[in-house]
């Protein structure tokens, strides 16, 4: 990645300097078929940039990155090609008032995910194109200025082979061959985008009137590969799509501006999805091909509804440098939650939100790296780092904090006036903290300081004395945050009171908000209640902070966690009890006993496919070594247990089919995974679908059952791209020390495989049952690391330092490597520096859950 930053200064510098009227880019997409596969294949690439310097004589750049430059014009002036650019820069000297920059350049096609992907579908050797650019990728696709706060309309053109149909930004007509769009509203470069190909597509139409008689039409439109059409649910994502633009042309009172509204999901793709207006793109797993539960389609709905926020929050109204990342994803997040919860059918969706997204939060908020939801961006590379759980999820609980601190009708209101004031240009911090305080008469600034600008998650525990008689006579809540960071915030919660029954339901019966100021908060209006048998300190989830108990309550959860009534109040009390076992406060094998015995009665479908990976985690990295194998075989008779008691054909069926084969180890239990897999044994109402085959074979694979024949066999059967991917897993799971060589050197020392088969790779190298088998790589990996960094892309460089830590060599040893890399690579980049020392603190985490856990089983 040599070359490639941009750092804040020097984008502070160019906005100073420049203002960019429009962009006019001619691409040639002809190359991605046909000829050979050798690298670099590449395209076309021509563009006419027309912007103004304030200071005419001055010197600035542009960015492109590509393998080579044909023809470099400024002011119809021809530069040298070999003398202004040096592979990632234009050098442009002696600015006039009025500028025309051309550039004419070849650029490559990506099989990394970033920039211009080219995909070929093993399944009928069609091939495919899309676009992904956050933050600075549009630069290898097209010459640009590559910082959000250089906004400009775009003119946009392909010619792409014949048969081909072209997606872009705005609506595009095929005329002459060629394909011409629409010239986009002022957005900032990483949000344009193309998707190219023989993609299958689907359309709709969504209309509106608004209440001064003005008609709003949205032309719909869904695409995926062709080989994806028979399982491409569109009607779904299409309703969930009208669902989100009322809801959201009901609250901020600003018509959806990007014309069309296209939706593809593309292959190989390395987020969840972007927010490019007017052709957002997804992963295409979002499209099941095998049976799912009804987590993974609120799941899909929720991303749906957050890339929908951004075309407001982001892509309207963009942050003028990365520092502001949170002004767009903080309120995506946010926003996709609330307006789901609100709109749809996902109408739990807080309560997944509670315990799934905010133990990102938790996690990210406790490692090293840890930072102020409004960041310190230096550069690019930071940027890319800061697509976190802090900005994500930490930022969306503050904000449903926020809800709750200035109301929900004074929230909505500064959104709407944000949306007026600063539509299709950039904002700070302070542009939004403005408006808030209009609506709200709060004093934002306070607030912003508390819970914008400081890093740290607190830690709010009850307090309660009772009368003799077995009245409370005082509630309190005692806060407290971490030496490092030791800011106390003011926080808006709910406290439950909950009794257990006889017949062994807990439920509420007394609830107060109050505000939390420092480190102890009376809480006065449940002075007189009876005596609670567990006390929830941040009832309804008002707040973001760690909930701890009283001796009382941990009592009763451990005595009846299942038996609390109310889904939501339930999953907190799981997310507190995982914080508790994360912080070695909890041995992890009362976690996993809690697991085995409750999680049979949970009913939340997302909360209970949650608790099946914390089980695991808690098994694998934070039991006693020395229990390990029993916690494994403990859950796997629970799995099995409860895989035979679920209703027939159910979900929670197949969650616990899934929980199961990950935990599966004994002869017996693989003997069974297989006698599914060939017809032999049956589990009532248990359809064994091609992708829960997968699932059973990566166990057998793992534990030397399933061989390449076999897996050969099973890729035959599924010879599409999913399929190629899953078998590339498991082949690289399967226990043998040559097999694990050859995954190592696929990935660490070759660049042919694609981003997709790099994580899968991986995937498969990091078994937890082949601790022995990969322990040799501890070494190699801190051997290898900075090189990787220095020559893969940044987002192949994260996969393999984060995928490839030998975290499941959890020892001291590999601590006090990790601790020696450190030392002596002060000098390595900060990202990749930042990377190491996150995962060190989740070794050192592990190493101090398995001491707490030793402990007890001593």
């Amino acid at each position: 990645m040599p070359g490639e930053n941009l750092s804040r200064d020097e984008a502070r510098e160019r906005a100073a300097l420049l203002s960019v009227e429009g962009y006019e880019v001619s691409l040639d997409l002809r190359s991605a078929v046909g000829g050979t596969e050798a690298e670099p294949r590449t395209f076309r690439s021509v563009t006419t940039i027309r912007f103004r310097s304030a200071e005419p004589g001055a010197m600035t750049f542009a960015d492109l990155i590509a393998p080579s430059v044909t023809a470099v014009s400024l002011n119809g002036k021809d530069l040298d090609p070999g003398a202004v650019f040096d592979g990632n820069r234009i050098l442009l000297e002696d600015l006039a008032e009025d500028n025309e920059l051309v550039v004419d350049a070849q650029c490559a096609y990506s099989r990394t995910g970033e920039g211009m992907h080219r995909f070929v579908d093993p399944e009928d050797g069609e091939v495919y194109l899309y676009t992904q650019y956050e933050p600075a990728d549009s630069r290898r696709v097209f010459a640009n200025f590559e910082q959000p706060d250089l906004k400009a309309p775009f003119r946009f053109e392909v010619r792409a082979p014949e048969g081909w149909v072209v997606w872009s930004n705005g609506v595009g007509e095929l005329a002459d061959g060629v394909w011409k769009f629409a010239e986009t509203k002022p957005i900032s470069t990483y949000i344009t985008a193309f998707v190219a190909g023989p993609y299958h597509y689907v359309t709709d139409s969504y209309e509106r009137v608004f209440e001064d008689g003005t008609r709003l039409e949205i032309p719909l439109g869904a695409l995926c590969r062709k080989g994806l059409a028979r399982h491409f649910d569109s009607d779904d994502v299409f309703l969930v799509t009208k669902q989100g633009l009322d809801f959201f042309h009901d609250h901020f009172d600003y018509p959806y501006p990007f014309g069309k509204y296209d939706q593809a999901f593309v292959p190989e793709y390395n987020l969840g999805a972007m927010e490019n207006p007017g052709c957002v793109t997804f992963r295409e797993e979002f499209i099941f091909r095998g049976k799912v539960t009804q987590a993974s389609y609120e799941r899909r709905a929720n991303v749906i509804l957050h890339e929908m926020a951004h075309m407001w929050f982001g892509d309207l109204v963009t942050m003028v440098w990365w520092d502001d990342l949170w002004l767009k994803e903080s309120f995506a997040d946010f926003m996709g939650t609330f307006s789901m919860v609100e709109a749809t059918r996902f109408t739990n969706g807080w309560t997944t939100f509670a315990n799934n997204r905010k133990s990102w939060a938790y996690r990210a908020d406790q490692l090293p790296s840890t930072h102020p939801i409004t960041a310190d961006i230096r550069d690019l590379e930071d940027a890319k780092l800061n697509f976190d759980g802090i900005t994500y999820a930490k930022g969306a609980s503050v904000l449903k904090q926020l809800v709750a601190y200035v109301g929900r009708d004074a929230f909505l209101e500064g959104a709407r006036r944000y949306f007026k004031r600063h539509a299709y240009g950039n904002t700070r911090l302070g542009d939004l903290l403005s408006v808030l305080e209009e609506t709200s008469g709060r004093d934002m600034a306070t607030w912003s300081r508390s819970w914008l600008q400081t890093a740290g998650v607190n830690s709010l525990t009850p307090q309660v004395i009772l009368s003799p008689e077995g009245r409370v006579t005082e509630v309190a809540i005692l806060q407290e945050a971490a030496e490092s960071h030791p800011e106390l915030r003011p926080h808006r919660v709910a406290v439950g009171l909950y009794r257990r029954s006889p017949e062994g339901t807990v439920e509420r019966y007394a609830r107060a908000e109050v505000d939390v100021e420092g480190p102890r908060t009376v809480v006065g209006e449940l002075v007189g209640a009876d005596a609670p048998d567990l006390v929830l300190v941040n009832d309804d989830d008002l707040t973001y902070c760690k909930i701890r108990f009283d001796e009382g309550s941990l009592a009763t959860l451990r005595g009846g966690l299942g038996g609390i009534t109310d889904p939501l109040a339930r999953a907190l009390c799981w997310s507190a009890l995982w914080n508790l076992t994360r912080d070695a406060l909890m041995p992890a094998r009362d976690f996993v006993d809690l697991v085995l015995r409750f999680a049979g009665r949970e009913s939340d479908i997302g909360v209970l496919q949650m608790l099946h990976a914390w089980a695991n985690s808690a098994r694998t990295h934070y039991a006693a070594p020395d229990w390990r194998a029993e916690g494994g075989r403990l859950l796997a008779e629970g799995a099995l247990r409860e895989l035979r008691l679920a209703a027939p054909g159910s979900q929670h069926q197949l969650a616990w089919a899934r929980f199961f084969a990950a935990v599966a180890t004994s002869e017996a239990d693989l003997q069974l995974l297989q006698g599914l897999l060939e017809d032999t044994a049956k589990i009532e109402g248990l359809d064994v679908d091609q992708e829960l085959r997968w699932a059973f074979l990566e166990p057998l694979a793992a534990h030397g059952v399933a061989d390449e024949a076999v897996l050969a066999a099973e890729l035959a059967r599924d010879d599409t791209a999913s399929g190629k991917r899953h078998q590339v897993r498991c082949l690289a799971a399967r226990p043998s020390a040559a097999v694990k060589a050859q995954a190592w050197a696929s990935v660490v020392e070759s660049d042919s495989l694609s981003n997709a088969l790099v994580e899968a790779t991986i995937a498969g190298f990091a078994q937890p049952s082949h601790r022995e088998l990969t322990a040799p790589y501890a070494a190699k990996y801190f051997e290898a690391i900075e090189r990787v960094w220095e020559e893969r892309s940044i987002q192949i460089g994260m996969d393999v330092v984060k995928g490839l830590f030998p975290s499941l060599q959890d020892s001291q040893e590999t601590l006090d490597a990790t601790d020696a890399w450190l030392a002596a690579h002060g000098a390595a980049a900060p990202a990749l520096r930042r990377l190491v020392l996150e995962a060190r603190d989740d070794l050192a985490r592990t190493l101090r859950g398995q001491a707490c856990d030793v402990a007890v089983g001593e």
